[in-house]
């Protein structure tokens, strides 16, 4: 499945830029192991990066059928996971950190922050509390090149990965209704079942 993997990278191209290989092979791996149970039924995959400071844009929007990458941007972590870079995360209500690993998007809705999207986090242990917590993808003037050149970061939320307020519309267009995300750090004690390479592989080939 790596070499077939690889091929599908290479072929995002330049707009994938910043998207390491390991990162795109780990959501992808997910990705497929979700969509072979039925729970991503949108073939959309939202990828965070958060080995990347809150400076650069981390987040990445995937159309996995089309194999492009429809949106790059900017988005926040959470104000308790760290200042420029998010080092701690958790699953815990009223923490006001991030959480690592798989979600499927639900539904859009208007809340307090505006147009938002419902996450449900799938990793038991690591972001499982996603719904309780209130975790959804919203807009937020503190996420923008404006307030970077400000304070030299972003502005922050309570845990929620808050994105630019010129796309966050359209984002959460593009996922609604049952798209995948994945949030991403190395060395932070995540695991996952759905990141079992074998069963992944037997989702990409289906046996005849």
């Amino acid at each position: 499945m790596d070499a077939q993997l690889r091929q599908h990278y290479r072929a995002l191209g330049d707009a994938a830029q910043g998207l390491r290989f390991a990162v795109f092979e780990q959501a992808m791996t997910g990705y497929l192991n979700l969509r072979q149970q039925g729970l991503v039924p949108r073939q959309r995959l939202a990828i965070v990066d958060f080995d990347l400071p809150s400076t650069e844009k981390r987040l990445w929007v995937l159309d996995v059928s089309a194999n492009q990458v429809l949106y790059r941007t900017l988005v926040a972590h959470g104000n308790q996971s760290g200042q420029l870079q998010a080092s701690h995360f958790s699953n815990t209500v009223n923490s006001h950190m991030s959480s690592l690993g798989f979600y499927v998007a639900g539904e859009a809705y208007v809340g307090k922050h505006g147009r938002s999207l419902r996450l449900s986090g799938l990793d038991e242990g690591f972001n499982s509390n996603a719904a309780a917590r209130a975790i959804v993808v919203h807009g937020a003037d503190y996420v923008s090149e404006n307030f970077i050149k400000q304070t030299g970061r972003l502005g922050r939320s309570q845990g929620c990965p808050a994105l630019p307020l010129d796309l966050y519309e359209p984002i959460i267009d593009s996922l609604k209704g049952g798209a995948g995300l994945f949030m991403h750090k190395s060395e932070a004690g995540y695991s996952s079942p759905y990141l079992d390479e074998q069963k992944a592989s037997a989702a990409y080939f289906p046996a005849a």
